[in-house]
């Protein structure tokens, strides 16, 4: 709930839209917790992106132990078509397949 309120200061759009889409991240996030997940999000230049994603520690590589400040505004996922760590802004999340 607390992302939805997020998403309507910051975008001003209707609180139902980013209720949706405040949803639509918490599944994308739950089902990347259990498997890789292919979902597409907007890029900053507005194009689409079609991404193969996880969050299972088994499927990734272990961290370094980077100490960044943690950004509530980002989805970080690890990309295994890459097999690298990728990041999106929540709010350009299409959709999930």
């Amino acid at each position: 709930m607390a992302m939805a309120w997020r998403f309507f200061r910051i975008t001003g759009q209707a609180f139902g839209e980013c209720l949706r889409l405040a949803w639509q991240n918490f599944k994308l996030v739950a089902a990347m917790r259990a498997r890789i997940v292919k979902f597409y999000f907007r890029k900053v230049d507005g194009s689409i992106r079609e991404a193969w994603g996880t969050l299972r520690a088994d499927l990734i590589p272990p961290t370094t132990g980077d100490d960044r400040k943690r950004n509530d505004t980002v989805q970080t996922y690890f990309d295994t078509e890459r097999g690298e760590y990728r990041c999106f802004k929540k709010l350009n999340l299409v959709s999930i397949n």
